[in-house]
């Protein structure tokens, strides 16, 4: 574990006997208490997360908009500053680079949210592409990520700055946003990971441990608790929210994993993999991501192989016994002849053959 990176909170969790486990080369949090936990935690209260291993790379220049409506699927030009939008990077045969969140800090200034395990790849995509007047940096050392997320994570977090946390809308941000005994300013925005109201917290690096330790202040009547990775995954997956490497990857394309709604096909610019998009809806998706549920007793698990009469039309992405409905479920690329509420799979769990069906989702919805 010596050659792990750590962020600037790894004290702090070590204080409060967290389990660490190695997460793409990151020494981080899998759990404090218990997944079950911390999961119902930030489903009926407020959960703390630390995700500073993420990356951020900030775009600017003359031409910034420019550049990004190339590199990325949706339509940046929605976008002012204060907003922020859900977006993809493709390859030219529509494969995933990364799933990202983009900030407009500013006219020609954006700040994109990348996938830990994908910052060198990504910022060096990016800065492969340019032809434009434009600067890509690498400043994910500039800052931590906290996440508070949950029914009380207004309540809670508002006890500790005079912005009133109330008027962001869903992916609306406010930057220069100071919090109580604690220096430095931060980016605040109404986004999240889990399928709950919350925030996501950008701040100087140095003044991560203060913020942390300010918001596990807020305790009484049983608020924050802090989470680890492990329910972090469960809420995301409950809430069909995608993670690269499973749901999206160089081989599986945003209209795959149903993430169509960021994919603007229609935009006049043409961004890297619009015509290998463009030509996998108009001939239709030969497999598609949908949920599954389980008949027969067992778990779904990432990797097991899904199959009809013993023939396999694809795998599953992610799945788990479900904290908050008690079921086993999974999220599972198959061949879209299948893939119609209702049918039934089977999935290879281990040496058995277990009988599934496929249900709506997200399959948590708050």
């Amino acid at each position: 574990m010596a050659d792990l990176k750590r962020t600037p909170l790894y004290e702090e969790y070590k204080k409060l006997g967290a389990k660490t486990i190695d997460f793409g080369g990151w020494d981080l949090p899998v759990q404090f208490s218990s997944i079950k936990d911390e999961h119902h935690a930030t489903r009926n209260n407020a959960g703390l997360f630390d995700v500073s291993h993420m990356g951020e790379a900030l775009v600017e220049g003359p031409q910034s908009l420019e550049f990004l409506q190339k590199m990325l699927t949706n339509d940046v030009s929605k976008l002012e500053p204060g907003k922020a939008q859900y977006t993809i990077m493709c390859y030219s045969d529509g494969g995933t680079v990364d799933d990202l969140i983009v900030y407009m800090l500013a006219e020609n200034k954006y700040l994109l949210v990348i996938n830990a395990a994908n910052r060198q790849k990504d910022v060096e995509w990016l800065q492969q592409h340019i032809e434009e007047e434009v600067t890509v940096s690498d400043v994910s050392d500039e800052y931590v990520q906290l996440a508070l997320q949950g029914p009380k994570a207004e309540e809670q977090l508002q006890k500790l700055t005079e912005t009133d946390l109330s008027t962001l809308k869903f992916f609306r941000f406010a930057q220069g946003v100071k919090f109580d005994g604690v220096n430095g300013e931060a980016i605040v925005s109404r986004t999240g990971y889990t399928g709950e109201d919350g925030f996501e917290i950008y701040l100087p690096s140095e003044s991560g441990p203060s913020l942390w330790q300010a918001i596990l202040g807020l305790q009484e009547n049983d608020g924050v608790q802090p989470i680890g990775l492990g329910a972090r995954d469960t809420l995301r997956f409950e809430a069909n929210l995608a993670l690269y490497g499973q749901e999206l990857s160089k081989d599986i394309s945003p209209l795959e994993a149903g993430l169509g709604f960021a994919v603007k096909l229609k935009k006049d610019e043409d961004f890297i993999g619009k015509e290998a998009l463009t030509r996998q809806k108009e001939e239709g998706l030969t497999r598609k991501l949908v949920g599954i549920e389980m008949i027969d007793k067992g778990i779904p698990r990432t990797g097991y192989r899904v199959l009809r009469e013993e023939e396999e039309i694809g795998f599953v992405t992610t799945g788990t016994q479900s904290p908050t409905l008690g079921k086993n479920i999974g999220l599972a690329l198959i061949q879209t002849d299948y893939t119609e509420q209702g049918t039934e799979v089977d999935v290879q769990v281990r040496k058995k053959t277990l009988k599934a069906k496929v249900v709506p989702t997200p399959f948590y919805k708050r």
